[in-house]
């Protein structure tokens, strides 16, 4: 039996480890004002520039019942089952109108991931490798809905502003967290995205003390594979966290960046460390 792996675009992965994972996509739509684009093809810079010159943020767009419908359709065509990993239901529809269109199919599996980006990836990605030994579409699946609860997934923002034109935050707890240099973790628990600890000082600075308390998690992680993934980050930050996974032993480390429905949420200078808890 051939099993189709697939995820919407918010998996953020680049488009050679979806070619090696053989990961299919959907793209969710991003608007800038009146231009419409894709996840994946809306740069990050475009979504600054736009956001610093109109002060409101794009507008992403979920997949609606009927693209899915057809979209599981044409995949059934390359094999025989579809297991399906969708952005949280906690954060985005996506999930309520891929379960809608899977209940036309027989073996169109959806799969609610309760995270977002590279997280769902780590999800994708495991099925991927159960289904190239020979798991059955039974197993994969009871294997990555059980994974959903042992995601770690966290990310440490520079600066409010993008969270607070969303709706996220007040206008005063951002003006007081940017005027004392207070930047927050947001930590993806039960489907959706809240505050965690909150650092002072420089992004650089408050990287290294990000990745030292995300540190003390690797004890019990799985360290086959991890992700580093970022909107936009320094070299200085981007190297304390790359050495972070790389002396905590992990197999597989990839770095990546995030897509337009991350960007748009959390602004430039987000990092986050992102793997599987065993």
């Amino acid at each position: 039996m051939k099993i189709i792996i697939s995820a919407e675009s918010t998996v953020d992965l680049t488009p050679e480890l979806l070619k090696e994972y053989e990961i299919k996509t959907l793209p969710f739509t991003v608007l800038l004002g009146d231009k419409m684009g894709e996840d994946g093809d809306i740069t990050a810079e475009e979504i600054f520039k736009f956001v610093a010159e109109n002060k409101i943020l794009p507008k992403t767009s979920a997949i609606n019942e009927y693209q899915y419908n057809e979209y599981f359709t044409k995949l059934l065509q390359e094999g025989d089952a579809v297991i399906h990993f969708c952005l949280s239901s906690g954060i985005s529809c996506a999930y309520a109108n891929a379960a809608r269109a899977a209940e036309h199919f027989e073996n169109v599996y959806v799969i609610d991931t309760k995270s977002l980006s590279t997280g769902i990836a780590l999800l994708a990605i495991k099925a991927q490798k159960m289904a190239r030994q020979g798991a059955s579409v039974e197993e994969i699946v009871k294997t990555v809905t059980t994974d959903t609860t042992n995601l770690n997934v966290s990310f440490v923002i520079d600066k409010l502003d993008y969270l607070k034109k969303g709706g996220r935050c007040s206008s005063l707890a951002a003006f007081g967290a940017n005027l004392l240099q207070l930047h927050p973790q947001i930590v993806v628990s039960n489907g959706k995205m809240v505050s965690g600890k909150k650092y002072r000082g420089t992004f650089d600075k408050v990287v290294k003390a990000y990745c030292e308390d995300v540190s003390k998690d690797f004890e019990n992680a799985d360290k086959s594979v991890a992700f580093l993934t970022y909107t936009t980050a320094g070299d200085a930050a981007r190297e304390v966290a790359l050495k972070t996974l790389t002396e905590a032993g992990f197999k597989e480390i990839y770095e990546t960046n995030a897509g337009a429905t991350i960007t748009s949420h959390c602004g430039p200078n987000t990092l986050g460390l992102l793997f599987l808890m065993k």
